[in-house]
């Protein structure tokens, strides 16, 4: 088995190598019936952002990019207001053509220990609510659902229900869970909220750049 190893991406780096990762990961799971991602869905400039504001590892082997993921320390859109408890895991990307196996959870686990190592207790992350497959693979993984957030909003104001997933990465102790929110639908003239099950309590908080 060829080596993976994993750095971050910066400004040097080429972003339409991640597009090209993203779309080929989408076109495999539009050809297997995974309702997730589509191709054309993410572009130079998201990745760009990405890069230059947050977290985004690469996997390599044998000379080149496999693999690559984002690491966001809030996620509003998803978990709605948390306390700085955990890291969320995005756009987990594989090159099926050439990557080793188990790249994948190799990442995760990469990003998993990233969390731990900032300060953080939990993993989280999403999945839609209609992908029982990929819900069922983060399972395999150690991840536990905590929830939903039927009204999560995408690109152009879409909005789609997304099943919540959490891990524990740190041993340290947090306070109590919160009570646990199903979120309702929305009645005429009322907000959606965008709140969902949450954990309470304050860790440590990586400092800017780390």
């Amino acid at each position: 088995m060829d080596e993976i190893t994993y750095r971050l991406a910066g400004a040097a780096d080429d972003p339409a190598v991640l597009v090209g990762l993203h779309d080929a990961a989408a076109r495999w799971m539009v050809a297997h019936g995974i309702d997730q991602w589509k191709p054309g869905g993410k572009d130079e400039e998201h990745f760009r952002l990405r890069i230059a504001q947050g977290e985004v590892w690469l996997a390599e082997a044998a000379g080149r990019v496999v693999g690559g993921f984002e690491l966001w320390w809030e996620d509003e859109p998803a978990w709605g207001p948390q306390p700085p408890v955990a890291g969320y895991v995005h756009r987990l990307m594989v090159d099926r053509s050439c990557a080793p196996a188990g790249t994948g959870r190799a990442m995760l686990a990469l990003a998993e220990r990233r969390i731990a190592a900032s300060g953080r207790v939990w993993s989280r992350l999403d999945c839609m609510a209609s992908n029982p497959r990929l819900r069922t693979y983060y399972e395999g993984a150690g991840y536990a659902v905590v929830g939903e957030q039927p009204f999560k909003e995408g690109a152009g104001g879409s909005r789609y229900g997304v099943t919540l997933l959490e891990k524990r990465v740190a041993q340290e102790e947090p306070p109590p869970r919160a009570p646990g929110v199903r979120l309702p639908s929305a009645g005429p003239g009322q907000p959606r909220r965008k709140t969902a099950t949450v954990r309470g309590g304050t860790v440590k908080v990586p400092e800017a750049g780390s």
